[in-house]
């Protein structure tokens, strides 16, 4: 090898441990914004708790004190809400844009969250299933059903599925449901009731118990997204050439609709159908940290929490008397976010 060769190679090196530096980096400092959230999503609110009362909450409670009440039994369960719900939401989109190749990808946009949302609506409505620990096994089913609908639309009539394609059939699917959604919740006088809120998209109001119970199904989804990282970076190489790297193509794509399936479901039976989550925080992340799905889905676990928390702070900060459901808000946020980009040139063709 010649002394060229050897200083070209020296100097790659070189330059990829400088841009995992970085990244890393970068990831440490995400984490920091993280627990500064988690902290003013504790202490701030309609009534603000000064940081010394939340840590006497938390170490040295107080029954008779109501400022530790709130921060126990309702501070507490809604941050952590917001965090689960957060991730869920977060690598459901990372992995939709990863399978579909479509930066337009959402569970929201491509109706995989309105399949929930049905789905949960015919368990309380019909059904008369009220609990969270029941309704949610339909919300999977649902989910599932959606994703599993939209990848095969987004490819019939001949061809592969384009983005064009599948965003189309997910917002055909969407809106259907979305319709039948709410003529069931509107000839129900009990459903109404009880799906009005949740139909918006909140965190508020969620026992912990609950939480910790959906949070497994949402660790094996993480876990699955995890470990599909890798294949699916060779997945956007292309098909032949991902099956000639030794990628099972067929087995990473039934691991992605049941990732998807596990972290967008249950979001969406916790907290309501949140859009546009899924849609922003991977190209932020990825405007950061490039293609590399592995740092994608490291970056996405840790801002996607970031956001809604924000989101949720600023929801209970920006009414006078009452607070704003974080699905509104989030909403506000993504709608000129998904016009931005669908006017950009990577997408101009959509």
């Amino acid at each position: 090898m010649t002394a060229a060769g050897t200083a070209a190679e020296e100097e790659t090196a070189a330059g990829i441990a400088r841009s995992v530096a970085l990244r890393s980096a970068g990831l440490m400092l995400a984490v920091g914004l993280l627990a500064a959230a988690v902290v003013l999503s504790i202490g701030v609110g309609a009534r603000e708790i000064p940081p010394a009362t939340v840590w006497d909450a938390l170490w040295a409670y107080d029954d008779a004190l109501d400022e530790h009440a709130m921060v126990r039994e309702l501070r507490i369960p809604r941050t952590i809400t917001g965090v689960v719900v957060g991730v869920a939401l977060g690598l459901s989109g990372a992995l939709i844009q990863a399978f579909t190749r479509n930066p337009l990808a959402d569970p929201g946009i491509l109706g995989v969250n309105a399949g929930s949302a049905f789905a949960v609506t015919i368990a309380v409505g019909l059904l008369k299933i009220t609990a969270p620990l029941g309704y949610v096994w339909f919300a999977l089913a649902g989910a599932a059903i959606v994703t599993v609908a939209v990848s095969l639309l987004g490819g019939a009539g001949g061809g592969r599925a384009t983005p064009a394609k599948i965003t189309l059939a997910g917002v055909a699917i969407g809106a259907v449901l979305g319709g039948v959604t709410t003529a069931v919740v509107l000839t129900s006088r009990d459903t109404f009731d009880i799906m009005r809120f949740w139909g918006v998209g909140s965190v508020g109001g969620r026992d912990l118990s609950v939480v910790l119970s959906f949070a497994p199904l949402i660790a094996l989804g993480a876990l699955v997204a995890v470990l599909v990282a890798r294949p699916l970076n060779a997945l956007a190489l292309g098909d032949e050439l991902a099956t000639s790297l030794g990628v099972r193509i067929g087995r990473i794509r039934i691991a992605v609709i049941v990732a998807v399936t596990l972290l967008a479901g249950t979001a969406t039976a916790l907290a309501g159908p949140i859009a546009f989550v899924g849609l922003m925080v991977p190209h932020v992340v990825r405007w950061f940290v490039g293609p590399d799905q592995r740092w994608i889905v490291a970056y996405t676990i840790v801002v996607s929490p970031i956001l809604l928390l924000a989101a949720d702070i600023v929801g209970r900060i920006i009414l006078p008397s009452g607070e704003l459901r974080v699905g509104l808000v989030t909403a506000l946020i993504g709608a000129p976010v998904l016009i931005a980009l669908a006017r950009r040139s990577s997408v101009s063709g959509l």
